[in-house]
C-alpha cells in the first residue's frame, strides 16, 4: 500500500502563492502518472495538474500558465507550485499516483484564497 501525504495549504489572498508537497511512502514517483487534482465545495473533483513517468505534464486550462508541477524522483516528492491565485481556486487539493493498476489519493490539503 501507498501512502500519499499533502502539505503547503493554507489561506492566500488573491494574486498570492502556494506551493503544495506530496510525499510518497514508496518509490512511486519515477514510475507513475502523479498529479494533483481539486474539488470545491458542491463541485466534482478535477484534474489540475499531471506529470508523467517521464517528465511529461499536462495542465487543466484554468492553471495553464499560473500552476507548475514538477517532481523528484529521488525524493519521492511531488509539488504544485501555484501563483496568481484566484478566489476559484479555493478547493481541497488531492495527490494521486496511478500507474494503469494502481490508483492511490492522499488525504487532501485545503487552499482558500480569500481577502
Amino acid at each position: 500500500q501507498v501512502q500519499l501525504v499533502e502539505s503547503g495549504g493554507g489561506l492566500v489572498q488573491p494574486g498570492g502563492s502556494l506551493r503544495l508537497s506530496c510525499a510518497a511512502s514508496r518509490s512511486i514517483v519515477s514510475t507513475y502518472t502523479m498529479g494533483w487534482y481539486r474539488q470545491a465545495p458542491g463541485k466534482q473533483r478535477e484534474l489540475v495538474a499531471v506529470v508523467s513517468r517521464f517528465g511529461v505534464t499536462n495542465y487543466a486550462g484554468s492553471a495553464k500558465g499560473r500552476f507548475t508541477i514538477s517532481k523528484d524522483n529521488a525524493k519521492n516528492m511531488v509539488y504544485l507550485q501555484m501563483n496568481s491565485l484566484k478566489p476559484e481556486d479555493t478547493a481541497v487539493y488531492y495527490c494521486n499516483g496511478r500507474n494503469g493498476v494502481a490508483d492511490y489519493w492522499g488525504q487532501g490539503t485545503q487552499v482558500t484564497v480569500s481577502s
